[in-house]
């Protein structure tokens, strides 16, 4: 690849950008030069023939002016009627600036939980494809107004990155308002820009802040960090850049932080489980169990548990950790948390001969599991 340019991003024929707050706000609200700015670019790279996914986020922020809030509130229920008024503000907005363009757009509004169940995921799915067909942007957020502080993305750099993989977007560009990832503080006036990420190994030494600097998103540098690495070990190019580059970034100019591609595309279902699912409690495996499913890629079975912590039900996430408490994999148990200590130690064939066919089932199928 060249320097001075990311052929692949330039080249891609359906890229998902996504926003955050702070990008899009000037003094705690919602600035509409900055959505014209964004939508003007994203309009000129669909007038050259592309695809875009806009995932965004804002509908919090535009909804504290209505409603009287000084500050982001922190309570899930303020948070929750803030999104609520926000959310239907923020779309009509996006629909007036990209009208402009003779552009429409249309709203989806997903949770973590859709990204999950697979009638849910495939249903989100066809929406995006059918959306696009119709020549229709996809203007995305998570859907704060149900999503729980358990079961949610946690922010919408993390969405991005699965909307990207749901949608088989051949590109991913995540906005900040810092122009890039640097090893340290870029406010110190000492931290360095890293112009190209090939690979977990280059972020040893960088530390990346978690907040952004309006205060207003829920993410940071680590997060846009995090989802980027999903992107890629997905197969998906990702540039993390300031958003007022944006139209550098969508035509593949030298911009920000590139993140090349590090593996291939998984299912959906274990992108989530890997990188976005909030374990519910533990499982505790011996030495042989944990060589069966890290080794040999088996499913887990009753015989191989040692402990069990946490309350969760059939089909939640749950780690699988060896003997010292470290987590070795993830995966949706089969069994709720209160069934596992009385068969653990047990083979299958015993318990299906003393308590029915139906304890003749994996703890954790190996379809249903990731190595961490």
């Amino acid at each position: 690849m060249h320097d001075e340019a990311r052929p692949d991003i330039a080249a891609s024929p359906r890229t998902v950008v996504k926003i955050g707050s702070s990008s899009l706000t000037r003094n705690g609200a919602i600035d509409d030069a900055r959505i014209v700015a964004l939508t003007d670019a994203i309009a000129a790279r669909v007038g050259r023939g592309h695809q875009v996914l806009l995932v965004s986020s804002g509908a919090i922020a535009t909804g504290m002016a209505p409603l009287g809030l000084k500050k982001r509130p922190r309570d899930l229920a303020t948070q929750q009627a803030a999104a609520s008024v926000g959310q239907g503000l923020l779309i009509a907005r996006y629909t007036d600036a990209f009208s402009r363009h003779r552009l429409g757009v249309g709203q989806v509004l997903l949770t973590a939980d859709d990204l999950m169940r697979r009638a849910h995921y495939r249903n989100a799915q066809r929406t995006l494809e059918r959306l696009l067909e119709l020549n229709v942007l996809p203007v995305v957020n998570e859907n704060d107004t149900v999503a729980t502080d358990e079961i949610r993305f946690g922010d919408n750099d993390r969405l991005a990155a699965l909307v990207a993989h749901v949608s088989r977007a051949s590109a991913l560009i995540l906005l900040s308002d810092v122009d890039g990832l640097y090893d340290g503080d870029p406010r110190n006036g000492n931290a360095i820009r890293i112009d190209m990420v090939t690979g977990p190994g280059d972020l040893a030494n960088v530390r990346a802040g978690r907040t952004g600097a309006s205060g207003l998103g829920r993410g940071g540098m680590s997060t846009k960090v995090d989802s980027a690495l999903i992107a890629t070990a997905a197969g998906i190019p990702t540039v993390v850049t300031t958003a007022r580059d944006v139209g550098k970034a969508l035509a593949g100019e030298k911009t920000g932080t590139y993140f090349a591609p590090t593996g291939q595309r998984q299912s959906t279902r274990l992108l989530w489980l890997a990188h976005a699912a909030v374990a519910r409690g533990t499982v505790k495996l011996d030495p042989g169990a944990v060589e069966a499913v890290i080794d040999r890629r088996a499913s887990l079975l009753p015989a191989g548990i040692t402990a069990v912590t946490g309350s969760f039900e059939a089909g939640d996430p749950v780690d699988l950790t060896d003997e010292r408490g470290k987590p070795v994999a993830r995966g949706i148990v089969s069994y709720a948390a209160k069934e596992l200590p009385s068969l653990m130690g047990r083979s299958t064939r015993w318990l299906s001969a003393r308590l029915g066919p139906e304890y003749e089932r994996e703890v954790v199928h190996r379809d249903d599991l990731v190595i961490l």
